[in-house]
């Protein structure tokens, strides 16, 4: 696993969701209680941006539905979500933000879109 500089501590301040890239991985950053977690961006109900959601006691909420996922495992605390996002290990250290990414976690941060999985087939025929 690679660990990539991500962001500066200070720009996750607690409380906050912000929204971050490592190559083509697209990651939700938030700080609870001092602790920054890193988790994909994409809410596995609807693919809601997680980082327009809100960081709670419990967890990362989605603001589209009031889905709330564990900011640890990923796991989903309230519904409608079913499934958990993927999260990634994160290092703090000199002022910076790393997070570990490797294929695997690279690919189950994809939103299910991008995986064409629920977009519609062109249309066949002619006018």
């Amino acid at each position: 696993m690679e660990f990539h500089q991500i962001a500066r501590s200070g720009q996750i301040p607690e409380g906050v969701v912000r929204r971050f890239f490592a190559g083509e991985v697209e990651i939700a950053l938030s700080r609870s209680e001092g602790e920054v977690y890193a988790m994909s961006n994409y809410c596995t109900h609807l693919d809601c941006l997680l980082s327009s959601g809100r960081v709670t006691d419990e967890g990362l909420l989605c603001s589209c539905h009031g889905s709330v996922f564990d900011y640890e495992t990923g796991e989903p605390l309230h519904p409608p979500a079913t499934r958990p996002i993927a999260v990634f290990p994160v290092r703090e250290t000199d002022g910076y933000v790393f997070v570990g990414i490797d294929e695997e976690l690279a690919e189950a941060a994809k939103h299910r879109r991008a995986s064409g999985s629920r977009r519609l087939s062109p249309p066949t025929g002619g006018a």
